[in-house]
């Protein structure tokens, strides 16, 4: 099978990670018989020094002509530090997912058993934990009419949710949970919101269609500290925009590490396969950075934009074996050798 992938790298360690992606594509590829044919673009800081936007046309008609998008990660201090800039990278990401349609995130959380002594946590409160995070994307304030008025003094942002993009979310987290154990947790804040209501209230519409699934509903306060006190209670969890932003931050201290979250985006037209990490300027041009999410983000490609398991189950397998045999990077090494960024992507590639 021919396989078309735009490569959008990004900033900071995104190029780098996205090579050793790339190495297990290629690998994947080789071991099963595909053709790949890989589009570069540009997105974030990097397409704005060169084209004046963050997400350029160019970037979104090459994202509409692949099959699926390998996305690095966007963000630059010079931007973070400038209040007054006009443009900034993150706008090039919320206008990928508005333009693609991406409404929904869809970030796993798992531990390897070799690494449950690096997360904060205690061992016997991670290990097992295996949920995902579902997270409306392109709705709610982060979307909303925001601006300031009274001088300047006074600023606004607008929670919006319509029924279909609630209704939809909650149908992809519903057959998500039909795949796994059966049990969907709906995160809001309905004693307090109006549009934390009506998810609750379509939810309850919705869950005697799936009888199969047992569902629950936690105030995201609680979750917040469920997360922390016994992630292991969670299966599929789904929440909205700005809470999920927050929560799959958090859950990925679970892991042990965000160099191992990889995450899906998709929606209505093509799916993009990101890392949570984001840009981690601090370590660019270093080949220091934990690649694996990216890779694992690559795994999910397979598994989701071309319903290849098998494919996909063959990376998750090179990377749960590289780190068995310690072939990780400085945040994972734990005292002992820590190899670099492509050293561990060549390892995995070769594995595979």
């Amino acid at each position: 099978m021919k396989l078309k992938i735009a490569q959008l790298p990004g900033d900071g360690i995104g190029p780098e990670v996205v090579a050793q992606a790339v190495k297990a594509i290629d690998a994947v590829c080789a071991k099963f018989g595909h053709e790949v044919e890989y589009t570069f673009a540009y997105v974030g800081a990097c397409a704005i020094d060169r084209t004046g936007s963050a997400f350029p046309e160019e970037t979104f008609k090459a994202c509409l002509e692949a099959d699926a998008v390998l996305f690095g990660a966007v963000g630059d201090p010079k931007y973070d530090n400038d209040p007054t800039a006009k443009v900034r990278p993150e706008q090039g990401l919320l206008a990928m997912r508005k333009q693609l349609g991406l409404y929904a995130n869809l970030r796993p959380v798992e531990t390897f058993k070799s690494l449950v002594h690096k997360s904060p946590l205690k061992e016997e409160l991670v290990d097992g934990a295996d949920f995902v995070c579902v997270r409306e994307l392109t709705g709610g304030m982060y979307f909303g009419e925001k601006g300031r008025r009274d001088g300047g003094d006074t600023a606004f942002d607008t929670n919006l949710y319509h029924r279909f993009e609630v209704e939809r979310i909650l149908k992809q987290a519903y057959e998500i949970a039909m795949l796994r154990r059966k049990h969907l947790t709906v995160v809001d804040k309905a004693n307090v919101l109006e549009s934390s209501r009506l998810w609750r209230q379509i939810a309850q519409e919705m869950a005697p269609k799936y009888p199969e699934v047992t569902t629950d509903y936690m105030y995201v306060d609680n979750a917040a500290m469920k997360l922390i006190t016994g992630p292991k209670f969670f299966d599929v969890l789904v929440t909205e925009n700005t809470f999920g932003d927050i929560l799959t931050d958090e859950a990925s201290c679970v892991s042990g590490s965000m160099g191992l979250l990889a995450s899906a985006s998709i929606g209505e037209r093509t799916g993009v396969f990101e890392p949570i990490h984001g840009s981690y300027p601090q370590a660019a041009g270093k080949n220091i950075a934990n690649p694996l999410a990216t890779i694992l983000s690559a795994a999910m490609l397979f598994e989701y934009a071309f319903g290849m398991m098998e494919e996909g189950k063959a990376i998750r397998k090179a990377v749960a074996a590289s780190i068995d045999a310690g072939v990780v990077t400085e945040d994972l090494a734990d005292g002992g050798k820590a190899y670099s960024t492509s050293e561990v992507g060549d390892w995995v590639a070769a594995h595979i």
